[in-house]
């Protein structure tokens, strides 16, 4: 693959909130290793309703920009074009900026999953359950969709929830079943769990892990360990964290925005360990 030149180019996250993404310390650190002096990666506050005039400031240094929430499925009208990977789950995380003026959409999250999982180990399973029904759930119903070759059991909180997670698995291709949050425990017996719930959500099911249970992919990466990663590897547990997860879509997003393949993924994770670091000292 070629590079774009050494000329100044730049990129940035945008989302709202958006002061503790781990993206710029990512991508800064890609671009020092890939010794690309000219490029910059800056975050910006932008919500849904900003986020057409900041689009319409952008010029010829633009290479692309990584969302996040609410951004990811607000920026669908605005764009050129998307690939059919964000399209199967209506979200885009990232707009590569073409040299024609372009604006197309992409969504490296859940290629993200299925590569972080496969550096553990995990690259097909026969059964899987997801605990939360929210946006990052039907990136991960989409994951599995390439993985797993059984039944995916959803864990949600309400009736409305578990409609929508049956919608995504028949949109999918995924034999997607639905349960009440209050048995959330009983995922623990599939050989992969995917915990995609905000932060404390999952607490309470720490104390119900299993001796040797399987996979468990946690998608949270600040506090970290959560109580349900550190209860399951205490069992003797697999865990895939959210830095894994946070590493290899923004590998993927370098790729693109900059032409070059592959990513330093090795020097990216340290530099997301230590920024973590620093924060938890």
């Amino acid at each position: 693959m070629t590079t774009r030149g050494a000329d100044t180019r730049r990129a940035a996250v945008l989302g709202s909130p958006i002061a503790h993404s781990l993206s710029p310390v990512l991508h800064r650190a890609a671009y020092a290793e890939l010794g690309l002096t000219g490029w910059s990666y800056d975050r910006f506050e932008v919500d849904e309703i900003r986020l057409p005039a900041f689009l319409d400031t952008l010029d010829a240094s633009w290479a692309g920009l990584s969302l996040t929430m609410p951004l990811k499925r607000a920026v669908i009208p605005l764009l050129d074009g998307i690939s059919d990977t964000a399209r199967s789950v209506e979200a885009v995380n990232t707009v590569v900026l073409t040299g024609d003026g372009r604006r197309v959409g992409d969504n490296t999250d859940i290629p993200g999953m299925v590569a972080a999982l496969r550096e553990r180990g995990v690259e097909r399973v026969e059964a899987a359950a997801v605990l939360g029904a929210g946006a990052t759930a039907s990136s991960a119903l989409a994951a599995l969709a390439r993985i797993c070759s059984g039944p995916v059991t959803a864990y949600v909180r309400s009736e409305a929830r578990a409609g929508e997670m049956r919608g995504w698995g028949e949109r999918l291709g995924v034999d997607l079943r639905t349960a009440d949050w209050a048995d959330a425990a009983r995922a623990f017996d599939a050989p992969l769990v995917v915990a995609t719930t905000p932060a404390g959500a999952t607490d309470a099911l720490a104390p119900y892990v299993p001796e040797r249970p399987g996979t468990l992919f946690d998608v949270l990466y600040d506090p970290w360990p959560t109580p349900l990663a550190a209860a399951w590897s205490g069992r003797g547990g697999a865990v895939v964290g959210g830095l894994d997860l946070l590493v290899h879509q923004a590998v993927l997003q370098v790729e693109q925005m900059t032409g070059r393949s592959p990513a330093p993924l090795a020097a990216m994770r340290a530099a997301g360990e230590s920024a973590l670091g620093a924060v938890g000292a």
